[in-house]
C-alpha cells in the first residue's frame, strides 16, 4: 500500500505524523474479519490516535461519528489510524502484538522513528517501501509548503485550492489553526489526514 507513503515535509514536522493501515487479505482471510478491524479501531482509540478512518466508508463526517463508524466495518475494509508521536504509537505496536489479530499491518513514517518504535514494542518489520519522490514536469506542482498538506491525503481529497483557500483564512485571523486542520481532514476518506500536524503547520504558515 503506497498512499501514505509520500508525506512530504521537514523532519521535526513528519516526526509528529505516523500512519497505521489494517487490511485482511481477498479470498484468503476476509471472512468475518469485521470484529478483528473493530478492536484495532478500539485499541487506537484507547492509545490516543489522533484520527481513525475507513477506506470503503469514509471517516467519521461521513458516517455521522466515531461511533458510528465503529459500528459499521465491513469484512474486507481497509482501515487507518494516525498518531502524532511515538509513544503512542510504540503502545499501539504493544497492543497490536499482545492481541494477534492476524491481519496485516502497515505503519507510515520517518525510517528511523518506525523501527524505533517497534523495537520497543518487541516487532520487527517485514518488509520495508521507501518512496522516491515525485518525477517528471515537477515545475506544474504547488509550493512546497501546500504538498505538505495535500500529501497526507494519499488519495488527493484535500484539494490543492482547499488547502489554498484555508490557509488564507488562517493567515487572516478569521479562523483558528485547529478550525482550519479540522476542515482539511473532513475529505480525507481514509482518514489518513493528520490534523495535529496541520495545525501546526498552519499556525507557522500564519506566523510567517
Amino acid at each position: 500500500m503506497t498512499h501514505t507513503l509520500h508525506r512530504t515535509g521537514p523532519e521535526e514536522s513528519l516526526s509528529e505524523d505516523f500512519v497505521l493501515l489494517m487490511m485482511p487479505s481477498k479470498d484468503i482471510n476476509h471472512e468475518n474479519s469485521a470484529p478483528k478491524l473493530r478492536r484495532f479501531f478500539e485499541l487506537a482509540l484507547k492509545n490516543g490516535c489522533v484520527r481513525i478512518g475507513d477506506c470503503r466508508l469514509g471517516n467519521q463526517y461521513h458516517q455521522g461519528g466515531v461511533e458510528k463508524l465503529l459500528e459499521n466495518v465491513e469484512d474486507r475494509a481497509v482501515i487507518h489510524a494516525s498518531f502524532k508521536d511515538e509513544a503512542s504509537l510504540t503502545e499501539m505496536l504493544r497492543d497490536l502484538k499482545s492481541e494477534e489479530l492476524g491481519l496485516s499491518i502497515v505503519v507510515s513514517g520517518l525510517f528511523d522513528n518506525v523501527n524505533k518504535c517497534c523495537g520497543e514494542a518487541g516487532l520487527k518489520p517485514h518488509t520495508i517501501n521507501q518512496s522516491l519522490g515525485r518525477w517528471g514536469n515537477t515545475d506544474r506542482l504547488p509550493d512546497d509548503k501546500i504538498l505538505e498538506f495535500n500529501t497526507m491525503c494519499g488519495h488527493g481529497m484535500v484539494t490543492v485550492k482547499l488547502i489554498e483557500r484555508i490557509v488564507e483564512k488562517v493567515k487572516k485571523g478569521t479562523m483558528s489553526p485547529e478550525e482550519g486542520a479540522e476542515e482539511l481532514f473532513k475529505p480525507c476518506m481514509c482518514g489518513i489526514f493528520n490534523p495535529h500536524r496541520a495545525a501546526n503547520m498552519l499556525r507557522s504558515l500564519a506566523k510567517a
